[in-house]
């Protein structure tokens, strides 16, 4: 079987590979996330989720001769403009009352390559509903989840007390928490590292 390799420092995206029952080895993919953002300055956020996955993936399989290499990258598109994460939480409250009683995207990109062909992509895009929280409240969900605040470009992990954030969410859980999972298993299979 093929050998498979995430080329992301996502704790999340790791997670879900293993709950899946993927045996992989995870890397740097080695690319500046600022420089490649800039280059692709004026693209739509979708668009720069899957050109930053398919950039890491391409990236990192320069290194891996044969293996399959997933890139993944995910974009925050609000009124059509898209976000970056974070510094510090006073920026992550500012970007949640921005975001609370409105509806925001998120696109996840997903990209596959080997030997610097890049064999398989997808992108999945959703669409989450803030309800709107008291200040109250986001000091306090701010105070409890500092980590989730700072490490995603919503400010919140769906899979943990940020659940408590929305009123609807629109689309694939998978891609949600940053990765489009059953696509990405339907790939693995096709190109041989995972039974058929």
């Amino acid at each position: 079987m093929s050998s498979v390799v995430l080329a992301s420092k996502s704790v999340v995206r790791a997670r879900l590979l293993a709950a899946a029952g993927i045996d992989f080895e995870t890397v740097n993919s080695g690319v500046d996330e600022a420089a490649a953002k800039a280059s692709l300055a004026g693209r739509k956020p979708d668009a720069v989720a899957i050109a930053l996955a398919e950039t890491k993936a391409l990236r990192a399989s320069a290194a891996r001769p044969g293996a399959l290499v997933i890139g993944a990258d995910q974009t925050l598109d609000f009124e059509g403009r898209p976000f970056d994460k974070v510094v510090n939480l006073d920026e992550a409250r500012a970007r949640l009352i921005m975001l609370r009683g409105r509806s925001h995207r998120l696109h996840s990109g997903v990209a596959v390559a080997r030997d610097g062909q890049v064999l398989w992509r997808k992108c999945a895009s959703s669409t989450l509903t803030m309800r709107d929280f008291t200040d109250a409240w986001l000091d306090a969900y701010l105070a409890r989840n500092p980590g989730p605040a700072l490490s995603s470009v919503g400010c919140y992990e769906l899979e943990g007390e940020g659940a408590q954030l929305f009123e609807r969410v629109i689309g694939d859980y998978f891609a949600v928490l940053g990765l489009p999972l059953l696509g990405l298993l339907g790939c693995l299979r096709k190109e041989g590292a995972l039974p058929r």
